[in-house]
């Protein structure tokens, strides 16, 4: 099979080479995707791995900071509020818990400030920073399960797709840029949590009907995440094999274990994505309690809406008072136990009626779609590391000595960019994972993996090469 893979792909680069008018036509869309996926690589590199653009200090100033951060929450207020009208899958009716259009608002809100935070090195912000990558988590557990609880398709492209949307970006970064896959964190993290949903619900997936056999498989969710990360020296041996490709060296810290950054990173949500599947499971429990609660008299209605915020807000307020303004390391402690407090402090308050839950602002929700790849594009387009596996302890200078004229340009710059690459994963994702032919996307896999070992052989022997003439 992977004699006529390969001989299929060699027909094909041999076509493409003669520059067979029929094969450029068939495959132009394809064709122009590759290319400007490779261009736009090359400005990564030229950016961040070169001194062609001019690179300046981070300076933070809260002032600025919020004053930023509220300003596009008006334009996007004035510009792009939307009332949804859309009816519930479940019920038929204008329930619109959770909806897509509020999750990805909320997505979009938490990575603008995320991203502010990075620029402006607003350090005091890093516990709030916490709870957005919590968020995050939570949504990986929450949608996923969503997904496959309801559709019920765990087929090899559905798998192959989601892996695609993951990694694929990332992948190239890596290797065009010579970085480590840790130094995007979020994207392992989000890996690793979706194959754990996965997992969940794949196995025996026939029995996901009956409420005891989601009870036991969330428990056994709980079980391994207590083994690996709360168990001194189970974690180190579980991901040792896996070193290759989680280990970790920070240039400004030699001294720390290779595997001390996935560690921390994947251990400080590693429950939180659970939290996510069982608000997933439970959720069409609660739509249906907002349905009767809608259809309730005036007064029993009002009442329970009040009494909802005032726990909420109670709630959240000793939450912030006694946990979010710990010391960044002491908070670190207790972040993965009560993450889930401000999350569910949130879908509450933001759920608590039908025109909260019908409102959203749509720019939010459209910077929510590009967070991957806006999280991705920051270390090399926005920011700057300057070396292999560097943090980006530098800003992208375009216009030096105009701090506000450049972060003007190069956000623009930017956020066009990552909407782009956004579209471009996906006219791939078309072309190499097709959703409804497995052969051919098996071709496409083997094909990958034989080009990828052929590849990774030639640069292993060019570098040993040098080493055997010295």
């Amino acid at each position: 099979m992977i004699c006529c893979v390969m001989c299929l792909l060699l027909f094909c680069l041999f076509r493409f080479m003669l520059m067979d008018e029929a094969f450029l036509i068939e495959n132009r869309l394809t064709l122009r995707a590759i290319s400007e996926f490779s261009v736009l690589l090359a400005y990564f590199y030229l950016c961040d791995r070169t001194d062609f653009f001019n690179s300046s200090k981070k300076s933070y100033n809260r002032d600025l900071f919020i004053f930023l951060y509220f300003l596009l929450i008006i334009v996007s207020a004035i510009t792009s509020f939307t009332i949804h009208n859309e009816k519930s899958p479940l019920t038929g009716k204008s329930i619109l818990y959770l909806n897509r259009h509020q999750t990805e608002e909320w997505k979009g809100w938490m990575q603008v400030l995320f991203l502010l935070y990075h620029y402006f090195a607003a350090a005091e912000f890093y516990n709030a920073i916490r709870i957005f990558i919590a968020g995050y988590v939570w949504m990986t557990g929450f949608g996923n399960f969503s997904y496959y609880y309801v559709r019920k398709d765990f087929s090899l492209a559905r798998f192959a797709q989601m892996m695609w949307r993951l990694n694929f970006l990332v992948l190239f970064c890596c290797l065009v840029l010579n970085n480590s896959y840790v130094l995007y964190y979020i994207c392992p993290m989000h890996t690793l949590f979706t194959l754990m949903v996965y997992g969940a619900l794949g196995i025996l997936n026939k029995y996901n009907e009956i409420g005891s056999v989601i009870a036991l498989k969330i428990i056994a969710c709980f079980l391994v995440v207590i083994l690996v990360w709360e168990i001194p020296g189970v974690f180190e041996v579980l991901w040792s094999p896996f070193t290759f490709l989680l280990a970790y060296t920070d240039p400004a810290k030699p001294n720390l274990p290779v595997l001390h950054e996935w560690h921390f990173r994947s251990g400080l949500d590693r429950y939180i994505w659970i939290i996510g599947m069982i608000y997933a499971y439970y959720h069409p429990t609660v739509e249906r309690w907002m349905e009767k609660l809608e259809e309730a008299d005036w007064k029993r209605r009002m009442s329970i809406k009040t009494a909802v915020s005032v726990v909420s807000l109670t709630v959240g307020y000793l939450w912030f008072e006694y946990i979010y303004k710990m010391d960044k390391l002491t908070y670190n402690k207790y972040h993965p136990y009560t993450s889930w407090i401000p999350i569910t402090v949130y879908i509450s308050l933001r759920n608590v009626t039908q025109q909260f839950r019908s409102y959203s602002l749509t720019l939010f929700a459209w910077l929510g779609k590009i967070t991957l790849e806006t999280y991705i594009l920051q270390f090399h387009v926005w920011l700057r590391s300057a070396v292999p596996d560097g943090q980006p302890k530098l800003l992208l200078a375009m216009i030096p000595d105009y701090p506000m004229l450049n972060f003007m340009l190069t956000s623009s710059i930017y956020v066009a960019i990552s909407y782009r690459l956004f579209d471009l994963t996906n006219t791939l994702k078309i072309a190499f994972v097709p959703s409804k032919d497995n052969k051919r996307l098996v071709n496409n896999i083997v094909t990958a993996t034989a080009v990828s070992c052929a590849l990774y052989f030639i640069s292993f022997v060019f570098l040993k090469i040098p080493q055997m003439l010295v």
